[in-house]
């Protein structure tokens, strides 16, 4: 699964650690996740969305 998670974090100007920080994972999680080395589980990625104001399909692709 691919993702726009860099793209978006950038655009509302949030850190990874930030990022982290607000859905409850370490920093190497999304360092993760936005290289395409690890995908999230449903409830994690859902809880992105919600944190980034995301449809699942806007931050998230096959």
């Amino acid at each position: 699964m691919k993702n726009h998670l860099k793209e978006v974090r950038a655009e509302r100007k949030l850190s990874q650690s930030q990022l982290a920080e607000m859905v409850g994972v370490s920093r190497n999680t999304i360092s993760s996740i936005e290289t395409g080395q690890f995908n999230p589980a449903a409830k994690l990625a859902l809880v992105l969305c919600i944190a980034l104001d995301k449809k699942f399909e806007e931050l998230f692709y096959f």
